[in-house]
């Protein structure tokens, strides 16, 4: 079995039919699926969308490039069965919102999180000077980096503080000789597979929608690279997402 942990299949602009997204899903053996908001309104979709559906979940968080448009509503939404506070953190990439604002949202849906006992979906794009100081101010946080690019420097700073690391299409296609070292290190106990659907579309897939269902195509790229069985990836990653999702 397979676990997608971070999806947008909830989202009201997904175009494709869900209920053909979720045979081919579980045709390819991924059976559970986290939907993830990323902003108020898209929150309140993914409880109401689990709700519906015995092999969905949701996460509720704002985005950072949303944090501006508000967040107060996250801290009821937490309240609803959700299995993590997400996505959720600091993109400087991009400056949607200020620096400040987003610094001020992360802070307060962390505290929602440790207040509803959930882990976190952390988005960090080039702002990791900011956010591991942030990170550092709470205690006892559980929780994934989110669609992971960065540096091996950050994912072993990621690994001593007992996160795991998020990896999706991104790691089937780069050319980034840095980014391909970094993936094929990274141990399996500390990997979450996920597809960021609609988004990043694995290989071989390029060129078309990203679904649940290419889940497993991550999964054979890291067998592939690591010379060992798909089961073994499933096994190992499924366990960790189960672990820390509380599935």
């Amino acid at each position: 079995m397979l676990i997608d942990t971070h999806c947008h299949i909830h989202e009201s602009d997904y175009s494709l039919p869900l209920d053909d997204v979720l045979q081919r899903a579980h045709s390819s053996g991924v059976n559970k699926m986290i939907c993830v908001g990323t902003s108020e309104e898209s929150s309140q979709r993914a409880v109401e969308f689990s709700q519906q559906h015995d092999e969905l979940y949701a996460a509720v968080g704002v985005h950072p490039h949303d944090t501006e448009d508000g967040y107060a509503s996250i801290c009821e939404l937490a309240q609803q069965g959700i299995v993590a506070i997400g996505e959720i953190g600091l993109d400087y990439f991009y400056t949607h919102s200020p620096r400040e604002v987003q610094i001020a949202a992360l802070e307060s849906q962390i505290q929602t999180a440790i207040d509803n006992n959930v882990p976190i979906i952390f988005h960090v794009r080039e702002a990791f000077d900011d956010f591991w100081p942030i990170f550092d101010n709470f205690r006892g946080l559980r929780g994934v980096l989110h669609s992971f690019t960065d540096t091996q420097e950050n994912a072993d700073k990621a690994f001593s503080r007992g996160l795991f690391i998020g990896v999706n299409g991104i790691s089937t296609f780069t050319k980034d000789a840095d980014q391909q070292k970094m993936y094929a290190t990274i141990p399996l106990e500390k990997m979450l597979l996920e597809t960021d659907a609609p988004f990043l579309t694995p290989a071989p897939y390029r060129g078309t929608i990203n679904e649940p269902a290419y889940v497993s195509e991550v999964a054979k790229h890291h067998a592939s690279i690591r010379g060992i069985s798909m089961d073994e990836v499933a096994a190992i990653t499924t366990t960790n997402a189960t672990a820390l999702f509380n599935l």
